[in-house]
């Protein structure tokens, strides 16, 4: 019998083409699951008005697992006129799947390796003192608080005359007293003590565990200063049960310039939801792109597994896939890791390490250049090409 139950979730675009790479890889490196389909995203938004329905939901809460491929998100508008006629005009609001996920299974804790492997040439470089160039390595994981923050949806366009009359005991507020209500838009960030020193505890036991010496809070404090000051306050608290690892703090616009000037100065990187996904883009810029970035999405009783690359519709449409499968198989191979197959996500990472280090099998990203659907005919290899080299390296 299958040792494991995977609930797979494509989703959209290219979804639908790197999660299968990445079952071919896990069962050639002698993954034993069941794969269980689910639902999800913007077909099942137009003709159900739900990105994620309910049958989905509770195949996660069932097997409590879950590989997801990506997803297409567009504006209000822009989905309302995409339901189908009958649903239209019955207040139907579209909501990330993704996004609705992690909330509804309070999974709070992103974590996001940018880790370089050698040999690739999207890697960062930079001129070295004496002349020429030099490559860091890049060695950085972010932990993203998933659930709170600037995401947390609580929001309005012309907001009630009750949510105003509670901002305005604010003295801060006076600077738009007189706005109308139909021309203001709020957006709360809102953090709660537990979730935050949640995520500090899984930053610096992962430090820990895996020999960094610190962990770094990327905020900004000396402007947001509840918000953030409670993650760094957090984080020294924690910081105590870790005597022998640093915790430093940077500012998230000065993070932005220096990880380009000195990269592999960080290690452990810990944020709140939306400046965790943008050092995280960050450093995925560095060690080359989203088609080398996988997540993990993690709470007490289910855990979702993605890229974090989104769904390039136009990119399923050519005859023969061409899109980076790397992001989709690490992230299979950190599941694995997660439900304790370790040695099956150790050998399916130094496989990919293996073929990029080789360099005879390289996507058109990895040879810059365009997205075409001639790119195979020029050099590039395509999806599955990669994924078989990614699998005879096993």
């Amino acid at each position: 019998m299958p040792r494991h139950t995977i609930v797979t979730m494509p989703g959209d675009g290219i979804g639908n083409i790197v999660l299968p790479e990445s079952i071919r890889v896990l069962e050639a490196a002698g993954f034993d699951a069941d794969w269980v389909h689910a639902d999800v995203g913007w077909a099942c938004w137009c003709s159900q008005g739900n990105a994620l329905p309910q049958r989905t939901v509770d195949l996660l809460e069932a097997h409590r697992v879950g590989l997801f491929g990506a997803i297409t998100s567009k504006p209000r508008d822009a989905a309302e006129r995409e339901l189908a006629p009958e649903l239209k005009g019955r207040g139907f609001v579209y909501y990330s799947p993704i996004v609705t996920m992690r909330q509804h299974f309070d999974l709070d804790i992103c974590i996001r390796p940018c880790r370089s492997y050698e040999g690739n040439p999207l890697n960062f470089v930079r001129r070295a003192p004496g002349g020429g160039l030099e490559e860091p390595l890049v060695n950085a994981v972010i932990f993203r608080q998933n659930t709170e923050g600037l995401y947390s949806g609580v929001e309005w366009t012309d907001p009630p005359s009750e949510v105003r009359r509670a901002l305005e005991t604010h003295p801060k507020m006076k600077a738009w007293a007189r706005t109308p209500s139909e021309d203001l838009a709020i957006s709360a960030r809102i953090l709660s003590r537990r979730a935050t020193r949640r995520i500090c505890e899984a930053a610096f036991r992962y430090a820990a565990e895996h020999g960094y010496p610190s962990v770094t809070v990327c905020e900004k404090p000396n402007v947001i200063r509840e918000t953030s000051g409670m993650v760094l306050q957090e984080a020294r608290k924690v910081q105590r049960d870790f005597p022998h690892i640093a915790v430093h703090d940077t500012n998230i616009d000065a993070q932005m310039m220096w990880l380009t000037k000195n990269p592999e100065d960080y290690g452990v990187i810990v944020a709140t939801n939306m400046f965790g996904d943008i050092v995280s883009d960050a450093f995925a810029g560095l060690v080359g792109g989203l088609g080398f970035a996988a997540s993990a999405n993690i709470g007490e009783a289910v855990a979702v597994f993605e890229p974090t690359h989104g769904s390039a519709p136009k990119y399923a449409r050519y005859e023969v896939p061409i899109v980076n499968p790397i992001a989709m198989i690490a992230s299979a191979a950190m599941m694995a890791e997660h439900v304790g197959e370790v040695e099956v996500g150790r050998r399916i990472h130094a496989a990919i390490a293996r073929v990029v280090e080789e360099g005879r099998v390289r996507t058109y990203d990895m040879l810059r250049m365009k997205g075409a659907p001639d790119v195979v005919l020029h050099g590039a290899a395509s999806t599955s090409q990669m994924t078989d080299a990614v699998i005879a390296a096993l």
